[in-house]
């Protein structure tokens, strides 16, 4: 059962059919008893106004012989007196029930009997009741048996009081439910295969772009190959929105794993020219001792391993490593991270204020001693740290007065592994990680890492950070 519906168009054709099955069989009911009540009610007028012409002529007639009953065999009607006793019948009446009078045949006094002039004449309240009950019931005439809608019509006359009942066939009624019945139980089940069949072409029609949305996926699974995209069709549905937001996670995916491979290579390359330095510098120092290079040997030792820092921190940004939640004075912690500097070049001026971050220390202070190393590497003569407030923001700039940033190279600066040219031809000009690191960690505590030129004509960067402050207001 769950493979025979496991595919959305077969549980849409079920629910689909399910609901129409059930609003057929609803308006099927509905329609049936309206129209068996509509035509109960009919035949109800019709003995209602058989009875009232009977009870009309007890008002006139001398005898109950005088009376006209009707000799349709449609109408079968009684006159029963106050006493319950049978004194007019339909004549070939043979089998009656639901009158409550089981008769047939009138009695002592019945049909034919002469009434006497007298007082019983006289009477001046004679009057047909305006009520009329109703009953079903059956009767047998002249050898066929049906049926009835029976009205019960009370009538005072000179005579006495009398009920007349008077019947309406129901024979109409029965064959028009049982027709419209057996047009329902041929035409719904119909009907429910053309809805199924509608609608399961509907949703393979309108599923189709899944399918090749499945299919394309499935390939590009396969060949490994992130660069493919599946189809979008020309719609503006839900389906339309899926393929597009999917193109969207396959760009992404492609970027970063493209990102990643860079990654990798260039982590290589930058590890392969202090490893094969400091291995040169060994051997050559295990043949010939005197030769040894212990200053060259602790350089690339030391360049190794701020390398492996940085490559790990930034695994660690790449899982999605969350800052602390402690918050930070960056005035305090700026004096703190500068006091702790001994081997910059370049004089460094500060120029704190107060300034409230939350997020962790460790982190902010890569950021700022990668940007003051390089400020350093940059700067002619000075290199100027501010902090300040901004609104709800805490702002941390650091300046130089070097030849600054080209306007066109001020995005590329912050990808990894990106040296400029003049970069390059310094030995002391880094593996490219610094800034890209100190633009992560911005990211990650919710601020940004941007660059312009300074005032000096050197470059500044711009490290903003949300304050907790406003946060909390």
């Amino acid at each position: 059962m769950s493979r025979l519906f496991g595919s959305v168009r077969a549980r849409a054709t079920l629910g689909a059919s399910l609901v129409v099955a059930l609003a057929l069989v609803a308006a099927g009911a509905a329609v049936l008893l309206s129209l068996r009540t509509n035509l109960t009610d009919q035949a109800g007028s019709r003995a209602d106004s058989a009875a009232r012409k009977v009870a009309s002529q007890l008002l006139t007639v001398r005898s109950f012989g005088d009376l006209d009953l009707p000799d349709d065999d449609d109408q079968p009607v009684q006159v029963v007196d106050s006493d319950g006793r049978l004194v007019a019948a339909t004549e070939d009446l043979q089998k009656i029930s639901g009158t409550g009078v089981d008769q047939v045949r009138p009695g002592r006094g019945g049909a034919g009997a002469k009434e006497d002039d007298g007082d019983g004449g006289d009477r001046e309240d004679e009057e047909i009741d305006d009520d009329t009950k109703y009953t079903n019931g059956s009767a047998t005439i002249d050898g066929e048996s049906a049926e009835y809608r029976f009205a019960a019509v009370e009538v005072s006359s000179a005579k006495g009081d009398f009920t007349v009942y008077a019947g309406s066939s129901l024979a109409s009624e029965k064959s028009a439910v049982s027709t419209a019945l057996t047009s329902m139980l041929i035409g719904f089940p119909l009907l429910l295969a053309v809805v199924a069949g509608v609608t399961w072409l509907v949703t393979r029609r309108a599923l189709r772009p899944v399918a090749a949305i499945t299919a394309e996926m499935s390939v590009i699974t396969a060949s490994e190959d992130l660069a493919r995209r599946v189809p979008e069709p020309d719609t503006h549905d839900e389906i339309a929105r899926l393929a597009r937001t999917t193109n969207e996670t396959l760009t992404a995916l492609q970027t970063s794993v493209e990102r990643q491979r860079r990654f990798v290579a260039d982590a290589s390359h930058e590890l392969r020219s202090p490893i094969a330095s400091l291995r040169t510098q060994l051997e050559v120092g295990a043949a010939h001792p005197e030769l040894l290079d212990v200053d060259g040997a602790v350089e690339d030792t030391v360049r190794l391993q701020e390398l492996a820092a940085d490559l790990l921190l930034l695994a660690r940004l790449d899982a999605g490593e969350k800052p602390g939640a402690g918050r930070v004075d960056l005035a305090a912690f700026a004096r703190e991270e500068l006091s702790q500097r001994t081997r910059d070049h370049v004089e460094v001026h500060a120029d704190l204020k107060s300034a409230e971050v939350a997020g962790s220390r460790g982190q902010l202070a890569r950021v700022l001693n990668n940007l003051l190393n390089n400020a350093q590497r940059h700067a002619r003569s000075r290199v100027t740290v501010t902090t300040r407030s901004d609104g709800a923001w805490a702002v941390l700039e650091v300046a130089d007065d070097g030849s600054g940033v080209p306007e066109s190279e001020r995005e590329r600066i912050f990808e990894r592994f990106v040296r400029l040219d003049d970069a390059r031809t310094r030995d002391e000009g880094g593996a490219g990680l610094g800034l890209a690191i100190a633009r992560d960690v911005a990211v990650r505590h919710g601020g940004t890492l941007k660059v312009r030129e300074a005032p000096s004509g050197g470059a500044l960067f711009e490290l903003r950070l949300p304050s907790p402050q406003s946060s909390a207001e």
